[in-house]
């Protein structure tokens, strides 16, 4: 059964710190030692709960002034999850298509201004851009090939504004029906995650 926005609505409950401003990554057959040298990154010491996650990608953020940004990895099924606090590095295309050739590559971001991006590339082609909130503005190869499952999943395609905006929560959802990758709490709870950090410019 295909899981809806609201299926994500625990994420901003149960995750508020992160859940304000975050990139979530899947790249499929890619391991995450590979997907770091994919994006000249430095690897760093692992760390076990996505609040430790956190904790440390603000203060990597503080240290190096906003040029480095820590990424939290994870092996699940055939695909590497990425995970970016306050980070963006996946819905960069000039960073996210070329680390995708050979792949698949999902993503999705928001940012504390409730600014949003989906993306969605296969082998270094973008099939698919939009924000969440405004899902009638997308662009790519594909830009309407999956309508009638972002309809059902819950994105908002009308004129008056939605009784409850579930706009990033469907954008988890999409995710997973274009990889089969299902997100936890417990997943983001007790994994202990491989690390590393990227330069952002």
């Amino acid at each position: 059964m295909m899981k809806t926005g609201a299926d994500y609505a625990w994420f901003e409950d149960d995750f508020p710190d992160i859940a304000e401003a975050y990139c979530f990554t899947l790249v499929r057959d890619l391991s995450p030692a590979e997907l770091v040298s994919r994006l000249d990154g430095r690897p760093e010491e692992p760390l076990k709960g996505i609040a430790a996650v956190v904790d440390a990608a603000f203060a990597q953020h503080d240290l190096a002034e906003g040029d480095r940004q820590l990424v939290a990895m994870t092996t699940v099924g055939t695909w590497t999850l990425m995970i970016e606090p306050n980070g963006y590095l996946g819905v960069t295309e000039e960073q996210a298509l070329p680390a995708s050739a050979g792949t698949s590559w999902i993503s999705h971001f928001t940012n504390i201004n409730a600014v949003g991006t989906f993306l969605w590339a296969e082998d270094q082609t973008l099939r698919l851009c939009f924000d969440p909130m405004f899902p009638e503005d997308r662009w790519g190869t594909a830009p309407d090939e999956l309508l009638d499952v972002m309809r059902r999943i819950g994105f908002h395609f009308d004129d008056d504004d939605p009784e409850t905006d579930l706009s990033s929560p469907a954008a988890f959802a999409l995710a997973e029906h274009l990889t089969g990758i299902a997100l936890t709490p417990a997943l983001l709870q007790d994994t202990t995650f491989t690390c590393a950090t990227t330069r952002t410019r």
